[in-house]
């Protein structure tokens, strides 16, 4: 396994090579491991990159305590079978006063996008920047990040990158809470509260597995879980992000956000 800090020489590495990616911020954990396992079945190389990108935290969020386990992480590459990590500092990645990439006026800013303005800007950015170099015929994304999939697939679509991005599933521990390199934040007290998020979500699966349709109706009902701990949304849209009112099977996404104390996580289902 390769251990790569500098554009040129990852380029230069990856020449003539049919590339699977799985870009990730690093405090890499299972869900991590199901993108790189699913990344390198299906292709002759696998690179994973790490890299904590600051253009896509706000002002007083965890950029400067966002967790950091470099050796665990190579770790856990080696262990994945990846055939090159991609490490690079901030100056490798971006200079002053350069081009900037904006993230669609309308899907960029509702959801996530209303809650953390301007963070789908620099994940976009970086996200772009990183296809550049690497150049991989698929790049790998969990779903729980529903939002950046869809902005990803969206950018994609619409610069003609020839990607093609995968949509990989989302990895819960055994009581329902999905996996997220922040959940290291929260105390026994607070991982407690923090499973309202699954809850609410498989009270909806429930509700809806049982012939409700009524977007507004299972939204009531499930926010009636989510009673302890502070809500930002709880929505209910189609794969395209628009808002619906009533359910539609194999096209809905029901997502929800919140802090737990002073941890801020999210998780979704599709339906």
């Amino acid at each position: 396994m390769e251990v790569i800090s500098k554009v040129e020489e990852l380029k230069k590495y990856l020449k003539n090579k049919k590339v699977g990616f799985v870009p990730t911020m690093g405090a890499l954990h299972e869900g991590h491991l199901s993108l790189i396992k699913r990344s390198v079945k299906e292709n002759p190389f696998t690179v994973v990159s790490i890299f904590v990108n600051p253009t896509q935290f706000l002002e007083g969020e965890d950029l400067d305590k966002y967790p950091k386990k470099i050796e665990a992480d190579l770790k856990i590459c080696e262990l994945g079978e990846v055939d090159a990590i991609f490490l690079p500092t901030i100056n490798d990645i971006y200079s002053e006063n350069e081009l900037i990439i904006k993230a669609p006026t309308i899907k960029g800013y509702i959801l996530e996008g209303a809650s953390r303005p301007g963070h789908f800007d620099g994940v976009l950015q970086v996200v772009l920047k990183l296809f550049n170099i690497v150049k991989p015929s698929k790049a790998y994304f969990g779903k729980k990040d529903a939002q950046q999939l869809y902005l990803i697939k969206q950018m994609v679509k619409d610069l003609f990158l020839d990607i093609e991005i995968i949509p990989c599933n989302i990895i819960r521990d055994g009581d329902g809470l999905a996996l997220s390199s922040r959940n290291i934040y929260l105390t026994p007290q607070e991982r407690n509260r923090a499973l309202s998020l699954s809850k609410s979500l498989k009270r909806a699966g429930k509700l809806i597995s049982a012939g409700k349709r009524d977007a507004k109706e299972i939204k009531e009902l499930c926010l009636e879980v989510l009673k302890n701990i502070e809500v930002e949304y709880f929505e209910i849209v189609d794969y395209d992000f628009n808002t619906l009112d009533t359910i539609e099977i194999n096209n809905t996404i029901i997502l929800v956000a919140a802090k737990v104390g002073t941890t801020r996580l999210i998780d979704n289902i599709w339906i």
